[in-house]
């Protein structure tokens, strides 16, 4: 086996769905490598009738293991199998490296130049591994008109087209043709003037690859826009996310020219690359968040920019930090005012929100018990977040109990902000959930979500008394928006509801409505985020954008049995951030409509829902391990 292959199995085996190179880079797939072993050529490999994923599927996992570990199909014996390379070829280096790489300083037996070249420059090495992913999920991937838009040549000129350059052959220069690495790139120091347009809401989502409509659409963004010049010059900054690809996050802080800027990431998904890039990028520090229990996650997706002038930038978001969660997924981002920093001798008091966000976030980041936070928080206490109008709900994992501000996490913190902020809404009006992902929910709607969920969101300002159950609507795309979204069946992978899980609450499927967005021309981009609001014909009562599904993990629940537990258990870390009218706009709705005295607030999908119809089943990750 070569030195870079992965040693380590991949848990699923046969049954393994994924079509991320990342994955297959980390992961040893025997079934897979040994066809491709037997094989005198990829387009000679013949598939068995008996594999038991999609056999499209399966096509496009041999591609990527076969473009990145080519020596698969190299036999001695035969000439003729011996792969190409170019003089310059590299393999990835140790920060990309997968479980069975050679550790960082020793040097392997087959290619002893790339290493020392890699020690001399990182940075290159990492953009070698870039091309090489994205030459992957070009091989790995049809390109039919309703996959890839229209001239994407014209974001991609230089994306490579052949198995045999690697695109590693980066030793010699290093452009900074931002265009070569990333399908849609924004114009330069036009983020702040976006954002300025934005106001008063700052609610973005993320630009679709498949989409062109999106990508001059004045409330969508890249993730490349969040580190322009313009929100301003970058002193550090902290990432904290579910899954991270490391070699993606760098390259976009190299290309906005910050590749040696302090940056500390948080992280919940644990790989190889985020374990060692310490010890190619001193001054990236990753830190995985550990959980006690098993069924929680680190879920947060949260970004704190901090600028040389002494300011700072929150950013709250539902995208994991890599290329497929920012390619044709719909994502939420809220970014917040750039923060100057309190004046010298200024009381403790001083710069706090209407809504309590500083102290809210203090206490969240508090809770992580993270010696690498502790200058962030303090800077943190020293930022005037005067100009912030949202609040903070967030979780984090364990038992908890009111205290004197109220429950401080889940389902409850809401309930709270909503009892004191939100204006008196009619119970007609349903509660309206939307995420990408649902959890065992319970036999019964009363079980939680009628029981505890609709206790906590059906609150408002009006006066407690006799009140009627408010209806409730959850959004989750169905086979069919799934079957037609841009990227076909794979558009699901997003998705990981199960028909196992399913088949306990039934119940659900009258609730069920389809994801919708043709307003925003993201009705085949499948929704990876996560929306929670009340609405009727008079407006927007009030609005949640946040990283918690449905689920009792991300929300916590109510222990009612155990004498001496803390009452409300969490299992993960989640963090979200709820518009509210009174304090955005001095009023009682959101308007859905744009007025002459305010801007129309950006739903992310279309209203009125639309129910599911008696044949539409939910999306389940199963389909994505059978045969059509």
């Amino acid at each position: 086996m070569n030195s870079n292959a992965p040693t380590k199995e991949c848990q699923y085996g046969g049954d393994c769905y994924r079509v991320n190179p990342v994955h297959f880079r980390e992961y040893a797939h025997p079934h897979i490598e040994k066809l491709l072993v037997k094989a005198a050529s990829l387009s000679m490999v013949e598939i068995p009738d008996d594999v038991k994923v999609n056999k499209s599927v399966f096509t496009e996992q041999l591609k990527i293991v076969s473009s990145l570990f080519p020596h698969l199909s190299c036999d001695s014996t035969n000439p003729e199998k011996k792969p190409k390379q170019e003089p310059t070829t590299s393999k990835p280096p140790p920060v990309v490296a997968s479980a069975g790489a050679v550790p960082s300083g020793s040097v392997p037996k087959a290619n002893p130049k790339p290493s020392s070249a890699d020690n001399k420059n990182s940075i290159e090495a990492l953009f070698a591994e870039r091309r090489a992913k994205m030459q992957a999920t070009q091989q790995s991937k049809p390109a039919p008109e309703s996959v890839v838009p229209a001239k994407q040549e014209t974001y991609t000129p230089n994306r490579p087209t052949t198995s045999n350059n690697t695109g590693i052959s980066l030793q010699k220069a290093l452009p900074r043709d931002i265009n070569s690495y990333f399908p849609v790139v924004a114009p330069r120091g036009q983020m702040a003037q976006k954002l300025a347009a934005a106001a008063p809401y700052n609610f973005f989502l993320t630009t679709i690859t498949a989409s062109k409509p999106t990508h001059a659409e004045p409330l969508s963004v890249t993730f490349q826009e969040l580190l322009d010049s313009s929100l301003g010059e970058l002193e550090c900054s902290v990432q904290m996310n579910f899954m991270v690809d490391i070699g993606w996050l760098l390259a976009h802080y190299f290309f906005a020219g910050y590749e040696n800027v302090p940056l500390l990431i948080l992280y919940g998904d644990e790989t190889p690359e985020l374990r060692m890039v310490s010890q190619k990028k001193p001054n990236v520090t990753a830190v995985k968040v550990e959980i006690k229990t098993p069924f929680g996650v680190h879920h947060t997706k949260m970004g704190l920019y901090g600028y040389r002038d002494g300011s700072m930038r929150v950013v709250v978001s539902t995208a994991n930090l890599y290329e497929d969660d920012w390619h044709n997924r719909t994502q939420g981002l809220w970014i917040s005012p750039r923060l100057p920093a309190v004046p010298e001798g200024s009381d403790t008091t001083y710069g706090e929100s209407r809504s309590d966000f500083r102290s809210s976030l203090l206490t969240y980041l508090d809770a992580y018990k993270l010696p690498q936070l502790q200058p962030w928080m303090a800077r943190i206490r020293k930022t005037d977040f005067s100009d912030v109008k949202v609040f903070l709900v967030a979780s984090v994992p364990g038992g908890h109990t009111n205290t004197a501000k109220g429950p401080l996490w889940g389902h409850p913190r809401l309930g709270y902000l909503l009892s004191q902020h939100a204006a008196p809404i009619d119970d007609s009006c349903p509660l309206v959930a939307q995420s990408s992902s649902i959890g065992s929910l319970g036999p019964s709607p009363e079980s939680w979500v009628l029981g505890e969920i609709m206790a906590s969101f059906r609150k408002d300002s009006a006066p407690v008394g006799i009140r009627r159950l408010p209806g409730f609507r959850m959004i989750y795309p169905s086979f069919s928006n799934v079957r037609q979204s841009h990227d076909g069946m794979m558009g699901g992978g997003c998705l990981p509801y199960v028909r196992s899980t399913h088949v306990k609450q039934e119940w659900l499927k009258d609730y069920l409505q389809q994801w919708c967005s043709r307003a925003r021309h993201r009705n085949k981009a499948m929704p990876h985020i996560k929306t929670y609001c009340r609405w009727s014909h008079r407006g927007l009562y009030w609005f949640l954008l946040t990283s918690a599904n449905l689920s009792k993990a991300a929300w916590g629940v109510y222990n009612k049995t155990g004498r001496f537990e803390k009452p409300l258990r969490i299992n993960s870390y989640e963090a979200g951030v709820l518009f509210l009218p009174k304090l955005l706009l001095d009023e009682n709705f959101f308007p859905m409509e744009a007025n002459k005295k305010h801007p129309q607030f950006p739903m992310p999908y279309d209203v009125p829902t639309i129910p599911y119809a008696p044949e539409d089943t939910p999306f389940f990750m199963d389909y994505l391990t059978q045969h059509k």
